[in-house]
């Protein structure tokens, strides 16, 4: 029996060990189950990390693409360089499409996001630079037509100047073209017979003729007669550019185009002039100042069609 007792005692030790055992096995296993269970939730919320990720990444590039489409200026290397940065961001959202589940790769791309972006902001200060520069190179141009336009009124004033000046200069020593008339001729028979013409395309010269009236305090002998052309285009008709052609006349100096010697003896004397041009007459009004003695003394024109 005691026998009995014994075998009964180390069967049932048996048995404990085995349930211990057993209990041991399935605690090991649930930790092991509970362990790669969280393994696989941490993939799956990284993988849905990732794709977050991913998606925020494309609509940054989408909306960069659409923000460097809309960026234009007139210099032709910084459009290049826009066109290059579309190019870039195609290629940015293709590699997004294929590296779906790549953190790293989904990193790298936020971060050349951020970079097109900062570079995006100074190119939009670049364009504006150049708006500024070309607003203030328009206006520039403008104040410059304006500045045109004034010297163009001041020159027609002083034209009108001098008509009124003429009037007020005293009579003194200074002689005066009376009656003066200019008209366009063209000669035939060699030379000798004069035929008036207003049609630009015929005149050959332009006749200035005047009297010289009566001053009997002015001092007699020889005196050089000039008669000063401004064309309609405002330039000076002369035979050249050569400042042997030049005459001083009311302060100023400009070129003369035709002359004629005079004998003065404190009468009236009548004065013809010819004065031809270099290059044809063209259709416009001439403005014509005859000077003597360093003074405009008469002032007439003449519109040729």
């Amino acid at each position: 029996m005691n026998k009995e007792k014994q075998e009964k005692k180390s069967t049932n030790k048996v048995v404990v060990i085995l349930l211990l055992l057993l209990l041991m096995g399935n605690g090991i296993f649930g930790w092991l189950w509970w362990t790669e269970k969280n393994k696989a939730t941490l993939v799956t919320v990284e993988k849905d990390q990732i794709e977050v990720e991913r998606q925020g990444v494309k609509a940054e590039l989408l909306l960069l693409q659409e923000q460097y489409a809309s960026l234009h200026t007139n210099d032709e290397n910084l459009q290049k360089e826009f066109d290059a940065k579309r190019a870039e961001i195609e290629v940015l959202l293709e590699e997004a499409d294929k590296h779906k589940n790549d953190g790293y790769i989904i990193a790298k791309l936020k971060k050349e996001t951020e970079t097109l972006r900062t570079i995006m902001k100074h190119y939009v200060v670049q364009i504006d630079s150049l708006h500024t520069l070309n607003q203030t190179m328009v206006a520039e141009k403008q104040q410059v037509s304006q500045d045109l336009t004034a010297e163009k009124t001041k020159t027609e004033q002083l034209a009108q100047e001098k008509v009124s000046l003429q009037s007020t200069i005293s009579l003194g020593s200074v002689l005066q073209a009376e009656d003066p008339i200019a008209t366009g001729v063209k000669f035939k028979s060699g030379g000798t017979k004069e035929i008036e013409t207003t049609k630009a395309s015929r005149v050959e010269k332009i006749k200035v003729s005047f009297e010289i009236g009566e001053n009997k305090i002015a001092k007699t002998g020889t005196k050089q007669v000039y008669v000063r052309i401004t064309t309609p285009d405002g330039k000076e008709l002369s035979r050249s550019d050569d400042e042997a052609d030049m005459i001083k006349f009311n302060g100023s100096k400009g070129f003369y185009a035709g002359t004629k010697s005079i004998e003065y003896s404190n009468a009236k004397i009548d004065v013809d002039i010819f004065c031809a041009s270099p290059t044809p007459f063209i259709p416009g009004k001439y403005l014509i100042d005859i000077i003597c003695d360093a003074a405009i003394i008469g002032q007439t024109s003449v519109t040729l069609k």
